[in-house]
């Protein structure tokens, strides 16, 4: 076959292939989603990973670049599966980021938990019964995660940390990519607090829309512990009021450009994260 029309075919079977990832992914567990279309699901232009969940569903992503990127932005939605609203502002956001990147790196996941997503009924932890969330190396992890488990949530099955840290291949992936991407922000959507929390080396934002600053607490194992407060990698966790439904269209452009300006006001290149600590340093 002469080359050109070998290009042709390989060019062919990847266009082919991406409309049957996109179409796929917006038949399965996007399609649960409130207030998600099947033309914004599919506009996100969503790819594989190539890390699976549990179940062997994939972790999909997407990459905003513009030319010369300022910031580099991690978006996560649906740690916990039972939290839809947190997956479809996600989507939303990907859109306006689409628009206008504004020298912002963005990378989005807006479902780390498909299988919690997809059980019926929808569910917090991972397949394994894991809580994504206490499943991150923070210092201590081995000592503090199961006593906190055990004496403050009164074995709560729905915050289970695991055995060991990073048991999961979900959170063993959003650990790889904050060591990989090295965020200058890392935001975690989740539902139902109504809330704003922050973990991090900087100022933190006062409100998002309407929600406003209220600083929760540091928790064993969870990502604004790992990430904000380990790695000095600002940790934006927005807790969305209802977690079977997205605030308006104009709450969530307002709670956008809320978050916008302030990292146009408190986030540099300067301000850079640390490395990750690696998992050999863990105790154990």
């Amino acid at each position: 076959m002469p080359f050109r029309f070998q290009l042709v075919f390989i060019i062919a079977t990847f266009l082919i292939a991406s409309s049957v990832t996109y179409a796929s992914v917006c038949d399965d567990f996007y399609s649960r989603l409130p207030n998600v279309s099947r033309t914004l699901c599919e506009t996100a232009q969503l790819q594989p990973s190539g890390t699976r969940s549990v179940q062997g569903r994939p972790l999909m992503l997407r990459d905003i670049t513009p030319v010369l990127p300022r910031l580099r932005v991690l978006v996560v939605g649906a740690m916990h599966g039972d939290e839809f609203s947190s997956a479809s502002v996600a989507l939303h956001w990907l859109k306006l980021a689409q628009i206008n990147p504004e020298q912002t790196h963005w990378r989005f996941i807006p479902v780390l938990n498909p299988d919690g997503l997809m059980r019926r009924p929808a569910r917090r932890a991972n397949a394994h019964g894991v809580d994504l969330n206490r499943n991150f190396p923070t210092f201590n992890w081995q000592r503090e995660a199961r006593a906190y488990w055990e004496q403050r949530t009164r074995k709560d099955p729905r915050r289970w940390p695991g055995k060991v840290p990073l048991s999961e291949p979900e959170s063993k992936y959003l650990f790889d990519q904050l060591a990989s991407f090295k965020p200058h922000v890392i935001v975690s959507i989740h539902a139902p607090y109504g809330v704003l929390d922050f973990d991090g080396p900087v100022m933190p934002p006062t409100q998002l829309g309407r929600l406003y600053l209220n600083q929760v607490g540091v928790f064993p194992g969870s990502l604004g512990n790992y990430g904000g407060l380990q790695n000095a990698m600002p940790v934006v966790t927005v807790e969305l009021p209802n977690a079977l439904r997205t605030p308006s269209d104009t709450e969530m452009l307002t709670m956008w450009h809320d978050l916008r300006m302030w990292m146009d006001k408190n986030i540099t290149p300067a301000v850079r994260p640390i490395a990750p600590v690696r998992r050999n340093q863990l105790d154990g």
